[in-house]
This record gives structure tokens, sequence and C-alpha cells, in this order.
């Protein structure tokens, strides 16, 4: 296996986690059919609380552990870094098995939590019976999470990356095939259909974790030394270590499904006081925190690829005390960030009703939410790359005044801004979207200025290129706001609409490209000029 470098390993990685989002947003268009909107609903449910679990036994450690193993090779101490890898798996194994009898055992009281006292729509045994599924992926993950982490530190993104896309397309297997012979083959009900489509996530663990562990024998001898117990003092030194960097890591990762649960149980009582239907309260609730994020997290997929590379350079140079090259880092990722993510999230804002109805049919509140929550990506995005810089700079406390300072906004704000908003006859639902934009936004502006102040960093290869950002953006919106309607007006069918998004999508990108050849080049040069000289010299 070859070794990656910056952004070989952010290709890589990227491509890898967007296959696996493409994949996880493809299997809704059959599974949405199989299991209806309540069927839907429930599935989230049981998602968000997993993913909540999920991230705070796991989450935080393929970059934690990346960061270690980083930081070890560095000063070559691979005594000290084999023991972390064994002694973090013994600590995970624990830890994962307190977490899914949380999951597993408390089902009932958190599924209460979630729906309370809503009438006509999902029971809470039935929110508790999917949870139940779903919790045993969390004896699991884990595991494979700390596998990944350390093969990432040593700068294997390759095998990690086709790890995570063969674990995609086993759950994706798992939820499309078990829900569709549970309901059509073997009549069963549209629980217990879900309970066995969410109980994919295991199915897909086990799989990938038996992939990796074949591919880490191949560079045993590269990546691991003979085992030795190491003194008590560099025992407590790892395990503060593994404490300090897991924490950061599961915080800025627990903060998005902390959003989305916000959400899943503040617009569920907001709206429900409101007098909405219940019908009508599930379906807004599924959009939010399930099928509209499914769209979403494509985009910050790019943003999570970029991390899982970024990290263990950011502590290369850090580690280094190289502050130019980590400032010249970080201004690369957000220049990526800014010139990819905010012009896709536009685009799919514009088109978000042929969007959502490719994947999910047509619908009412879909393209509503999803055209206004689909923007948010970028600030989703750029939040998970500051805030991962910020840990592979050891900038702990930041993270935390930033991250709570958002997430304690979000929540106070939701139900007056629902309330508000439907007393100004806005949606009150988009007053959620709101509550979630200013908590981003502080959760950016706090650590963003506090690095410039304080630590000197400097934003200003970034600032330099948001005019041509401005303009080519701006042309992109023009050309997208005459194409839509021209094309779009006489589509109906899904198939229509696929083919139409297509040839939309192919059009802004070339012109995109052509636009921004320059500084796209100057992101990705040495890619480009290797290129270029291979080509000259045949």
């Amino acid at each position: 296996m070859k070794k990656s470098g910056l952004m070989d390993g952010a290709f890589i990685a990227t491509l890898a986690i967007i296959i696996s989002k493409i994949l996880g947003v493809l299997y809704v268009i059959p599974f949405y059919n199989i299991i209806g909107e309540a069927g839907g609903a429930l599935y989230g449910y049981a998602y968000n609380i997993y993913n909540f679990f999920l991230i705070i036994s796991s989450a935080g450690i393929p970059l934690a552990i990346s960061k270690i193993t980083s930081e070890y090779n560095t000063l070559k101490q691979n005594k000290e870094k084999t023991f972390m890898f064994k002694y973090s798996k013994k600590i995970i194994h624990i830890f994962s098995i307190v977490c899914f009898l949380i999951c597993f055992l408390g089902a009932p009281i958190i599924a209460n939590i979630i729906v309370g006292d809503l009438t006509n729509g999902n029971s809470v045994a039935d929110v508790a019976f999917v949870i139940r599924c779903v919790s045993f992926a969390i004896l699991v993950v884990p595991i494979l999470s700390i596998s990944r982490g350390y093969m990432q530190g040593h700068k294997y993104i390759t095998a990690p990356s086709i790890g995570q896309v063969i674990e995609q397309f086993v759950r994706v297997l798992v939820i499309v095939i078990g829900s569709f012979v549970a309901i059509k083959v073997f009549n069963l009900s549209v629980v217990q259909a879900v309970g066995i489509a969410v109980f994919g996530a295991c199915a897909g663990a086990i799989v990938s974790y038996a992939y990796l562990l074949f591919k880490m024998r191949k560079v045993k001898n590269e990546i691991f030394t003979e085992y030795e117990e190491v003194n008590k003092e560099e025992k407590k030194k790892i395990l503060k270590k593994l404490i300090t960097y897991c924490i950061p890591f599961i915080i800025i990762n627990v903060a998005n499904t902390i959003y989305n649960f916000v959400d899943m149980v503040l617009v569920i009582r907001g709206l429900n006081h409101l007098g909405f239907p219940a019908q009508d309260i599930e379906t807004i609730s599924s959009i939010f925190t399930t099928w509209g994020a499914k769209l979403i997290s494509v985009v910050t997929a790019i943003a999570t690829g970029l991390v899982i590379s970024l990290i263990p350079n950011i502590v290369e140079a850090y580690t280094k005390k190289d502050e130019e090259e980590v400032n010249s880092h970080f201004n690369k990722i957000l220049q990526v960030l800014l010139y990819v993510i905010l012009p896709l999230t536009i685009f799919l804002s514009i088109y978000a009703t042929p969007v959502w109805s490719v994947f999910y049919n047509e619908s009412h509140y879909g393209p509503l939410i999803f055209r206004y929550t689909i923007l948010l990506a970028t600030l989703d995005s750029a939040y998970i790359m500051v805030c991962s810089a910020l840990q592979g700079l050891s900038k702990t406390k930041l993270i935390y005044t930033s991250v709570a300072t958002g997430l304690i906004t979000k929540t106070i704000l939701d139900l007056p801004l629902i309330y508000l908003f439907a007393k100004l006859n806005i949606p009150a639902y988009y007053g959620a979207i709101l509550a979630t934009t200013i908590g981003y936004l502080l959760s950016l502006i706090i650590p963003l200025v506090t690095l410039h102040k304080k630590y000197n960093f400097s934003y200003k290869k970034t600032f330099k290129s948001l005019p041509k950002l401005i303009l080519t953006t701006g042309i992109l919106i023009i050309i997208n706001l005459i194409l839509r309607p021209l094309l779009f007006n006489h589509l109906t069918g899904r198939i229509q609409m696929l083919l139409g998004l297509a040839l939309v999508g192919i059009i802004s990108f070339v012109i995109y490209f052509i636009l921004n050849k320059k500084l796209l080049v100057e992101l990705m040069g040495e890619k480009f000029f290797k290129f270029k000289r291979k080509k000259k010299e045949n």
C-alpha cells in the first residue's frame, strides 16, 4: 500500500466519502417507496439516536488516533505508538459496551422523550424497538474506528477509505433488500422492516472491519513494533492524550447530532403546540433530521474528506512548529471549501424542487425546507473543518467555547423563533433554520477571530480570492436562474428531471471550472504540474 500526501489523501478520502454518501442517498429512492412517510420518520428517530451514541463512543476516535499516531511517528516513538493502539482498543471495548447497554435498555425512555404526547403517529413502543435494533452497531463501529484512525495516522488513506465504501455498500444492501423482503415477501409490519433496515449498520461495520484487518496485516511490520508494556508515567501520558484528543473530536461531531436532536424534539413540540396535524409534524421533522440531512451529507462529505487528510499534516507541521505551513494548509482547505461547497449548495438550492422529486417524489414540505437547509451545508462544512483544525493545533478550550455557544444559542432560539415566524405568517419551521444558522455562525466567528487576534493567524490568501469567488458564483446563479424555468417547467417524470439535473449540472460545472481554472490549478498545483511533465516526457 502507498502512503498519501495532503491533496492525494484529501482526494482519496473525499472520493470515498462522497461515494459512501451517494450510496447513502440513492438507497432512499427505493427505501422511501417501500416504507412510506411514517416508516421514514421512524427510521429517522432510530438513526438520530444511534448517531448520538455512536459519536459518544467512536466519532472522535479516528481523527484523535490519527493525530496521536502522526505525532508519535514524527517523534519516532514507535514503542509508545504500538502500546497506544492496543491500550485504546481495551478502553473502547468497555466504553462501547456501556453505550450499547444505555441505548438498548434505555430505549423506551429515549423514545418517550422524542415523541412525547404526540398522537396518531409512531408510538413509543415502535420507536423503542427500532432504537434497540440499531444499537448493536455500537458494539462494532468503535473498534473499526480505532483501526481506521491508526492507518490514517500513518498516511494510509486508501484502505480505510475503501473500507468505508464497503461498510456503506453492505449497509445499503441490508436496508433495501431487508425491508423489501420483510414487507413484500413475509408481509411483516413497517416497524419490523425498519428494524431490519437499521440493523444494516451493524452488518456493514462487521464486513468493513474484516477488510481493514486484512489490509493491516499486510503492513504490520511498518505500522507496529513488538508489543511492550510502558512505564506507569508513560501510560498515564497516553491515557491523558487519548482523553484530551478524543473529547474535542467527540464534541465537534456530537454537536451536529445535537443540532438534529434539538430540531427533532423542539420542532415536534413547537408545531404540535401550534396545532399542526401529527402526520405533517412527523414529515417536517423527518425532512429536517433525516431525508434532507442525507442530501446535505453528500456536500459535507467533502469537508470530512479534507479533514481526514488535513489532521496528520497539520499535526506534523504544528509539532515541527512550522507556523507558516500550518497557516498555508488552513487557507488552502478554506479556499477549496469555499470554491466547491458554496457553489454546490447554491446550485442544489436553486433546483430544490426537482432534486427532492427525484429522490423522494413530489412533496409539499420537502422542497420548501430543503431549499434553505442545504445552504447550511456551507456553514456546517466550515464548522467541521475549523474545529478539526483547532484540535490539530491543540486549541481545545476554544473548541469548547465556540461549540457550546452555538449549541446553547440554537437551543434557546428554536422555539421562540418558531412561534415568532408563525405570528408573522412565515412558515413556522423556518424559525428552526434561522436558529441553526445563528448557532453555526457564532461557532465559526469565535474561533476565527480568536485565531487571528491571539495567535496571529492570517486569512489574506482566502480574502484575496473572495472577489473572484463572488463574481463567478454570481455568474453561476444567473445562468441557473435562467435555465431553471426554461427546462424544468416542461419536465414532470423522475427520469426526465434526473436527466435535466445532469445536463444543467454539467453545463454549470464546465462554465464554473473555466472561470476558476487558474485558482483551482494553484490549489491543486502539485498534481497538475506532475501531470503536465508526464505528458511532455511522453
